[in-house]
């Protein structure tokens, strides 16, 4: 019975809640440990990033003869120079887009304010006309109004913390960055080096793998991300939607989140829309329709191809999960996580499979 997989898979999980059960017990003994890692690990992130990045350009390098930091130097400067020029060439239009936005926020909080208590008069008017359950639920909603301002308030003020946050610790960000790409080689060894024979190669396999998967997420991601936020910029130019340089920059950090990204993006858009001229809100959504045809039929087939091999519907599974579980974070690391994961698990089983053939096969 003890060989049954059902029944190992059982003792299994029961040792894991187990663990988890006494881990969250215990938790204050991890505390200062979550503090540091909490610290670090938004700079580690986004140094991991540019790392991925960047490496490409850095083997291209070394491939020419280039010294390590000859090819280190080359990549720092070259990202100050590229991110100078991008500076230069957009960051007047976007000062004069936030300036327009800061001095049209009074007319668009009436704009809103306004279309908000027209639809509450028409519901109001209309309310008999309604079912019941319909009605409770607006009920629900119109008492629960302060409480929503109050929660977003605190969010708001929350996010300008995290901000504050991040700007003190970007200091990390370089250090973390230059540091991949000097001893990246190191990594693997220093883990494998601590096993033998099959299961050193069984580690090692493994860490390659990992090491592809996010390499092909990551550089892939950002690929898709540009090009979607400048088909999209085209298109906004063309309907002469205002503020559409901020809104392609905000487009292209949400497009990072696959599947739910570009519908986030397609949010502040549409408000735009409805302020500038509500016949937009058509022209916006044909652009975004158009762009999200592009992506899934030509962008991201050929930039990821089936390399991470996950199912959409897993995708936004994972997403919504880790959006509850670890917010905006969570939601940014979910995909790349569950990759990750995916490789473990898939290697283990196939080392269990090799295992169990080999204890098997008669001699």
């Amino acid at each position: 019975m003890t060989r049954k997989v059902w029944f190992q898979v059982g003792v299994g999980i029961l040792i894991t809640l187990l663990i988890i059960k006494y881990f969250i017990e215990i938790h204050w003994i991890f505390s200062p440990l979550v503090i540091i890692l909490k610290a670090i690990f938004v700079p580690l992130l986004l140094g991991g990033v540019l790392y991925y990045v960047t490496e490409p350009i850095q083997r291209f390098l070394e491939k020419r003869r280039f010294p390590r930091w000859g090819s280190i130097l080359t990549i720092v400067f070259g990202l100050i120079a590229i991110v100078g020029i991008f500076g230069w060439i957009i960051g007047n239009p976007i000062a004069e887009q936030i300036n327009k936005l800061v001095k049209n926020a009074p007319m668009i909080s009436t704009s809103i304010s306004t279309s908000i208590q027209q639809l509450t008069d028409y519901v109001t008017q209309n309310k008999d006309n309604f079912p019941q359950q319909l009605n409770d639920v607006i009920e629900k909603m119109a008492n629960s109004v302060q409480d929503v301002a109050v929660v977003a308030s605190k969010g708001f003020m929350s996010f300008l913390q995290s901000i504050v946050s991040v700007s003190l610790l970007a200091i990390l960000i370089p250090f973390f960055f230059i540091f991949m790409l000097k001893d990246h080689e190191k990594f693997a060894p220093s883990i494998y080096k601590y096993f033998s024979g099959e299961r050193q190669q069984w580690v090692k396999k493994t860490l390659s793998e990992i090491d592809d998967v996010l390499r092909t997420y990551i550089q892939g991601q950002l690929q898709i991300s540009f090009l979607l936020a400048l088909i999209m910029y085209v298109g906004y130019l063309i309907i002469g939607l205002d503020y559409s340089l901020l809104l392609v920059i905000f487009a292209f950090f949400m497009n990072m989140i696959p599947f739910i990204g570009p519908w986030i993006a397609f949010a502040p858009a549409l408000i735009v829309a409805v302020i500038q001229d509500p016949i937009l809100v058509v022209w916006v959504s044909v652009v975004t329709l158009v762009a999200q045809q592009i992506d899934s039929n030509f962008i991201t087939p050929n930039v990821m191809g089936k390399s991470l091999d996950i199912h959409p519907l897993t995708v936004i599974t994972i997403i919504l999960a880790a959006g509850n579980i670890a917010g905006f974070i969570g939601i940014i690391i979910a995909v790349p996580f569950y990759a990750v994961l995916k490789v473990i698990v898939s290697n283990i089983y196939d080392q269990r499979n090799a295992i169990k053939k080999k204890a098997t096969k008669s001699v």
